[in-house]
C-alpha cells in the first residue's frame, strides 16, 4: 500500500552558486558517506556531473522526506538517506541508523527516480508501507 509520494525540483544554478560561496563543505553535510565519495570522484572528471550528482541527490532527499511525512526531522537527516545505484544502474535509497530502524519499524520501503538537466533536478519517491500479513522477500 502506498504510505506516501514526495516529489522535488531543484534549480541547479542555485545550487551552484551555494556551492561555491561554501564549497565541498556543503556537499559533505548533505551527503553520505557513499554518496560523497561518488560526488568527488565525478567533480574530479567534470565539474558539471559533480554538480548535477549533488543536485539529484538533494532532490532526492527532499522528495524522500515528503514521501515519509517527516520533512527534515529526526529521524530523517541528510546523511542517514543515501541515492545509491544498484548494479543495473538504477537508483535505489539506502538508509542507516535511526532513519534505517523507523523504516523497518514501520515496514516500509521507497522507490526513487531522479533526472537532471542543465539548470534543473528532479526527484519522485515513492515509500509503501507492507501490510503486516505480507511476507518480506527475506520470509520467502
Amino acid at each position: 500500500m502506498i504510505y506516501g509520494i514526495g516529489t522535488d525540483i531543484l534549480q541547479i544554478p542555485r545550487l551552484k552558486a551555494a556551492l561555491e560561496r561554501r564549497g565541498d563543505r556543503l556537499a559533505g553535510k548533505i551527503l553520505g558517506p557513499d554518496e560523497m565519495q561518488r560526488y568527488l570522484h565525478r567533480k574530479s572528471r567534470v565539474e558539471a556531473r559533480g554538480l548535477r550528482y549533488l543536485a539529484t541527490r538533494f532532490a532526492a532527499k527532499e522528495a524522500f522526506s515528503k514521501a515519509i511525512g517527516l520533512g527534515m526531522r529526526m529521524p530523517m537527516t541528510w546523511r542517514s538517506m543515501q541515492t545509491l545505484n544498484a548494479p543495473s544502474g538504477k537508483p535505489i535509497i539506502v538508509t542507516s541508523g535511526k532513519l534505517k530502524e523507523h523504516m523497518e519499524k514501520n515496514r516500509l520501503t521507497a522507490q526513487v527516480s531522479i533526472t537532471d538537466e542543465t539548470d534543473y533536478a528532479v526527484a519522485f519517491v515513492i515509500v509503501e508501507q507492507q501490510d503486516a500479513t505480507e511476507k518480506t522477500d527475506q520470509e520467502s
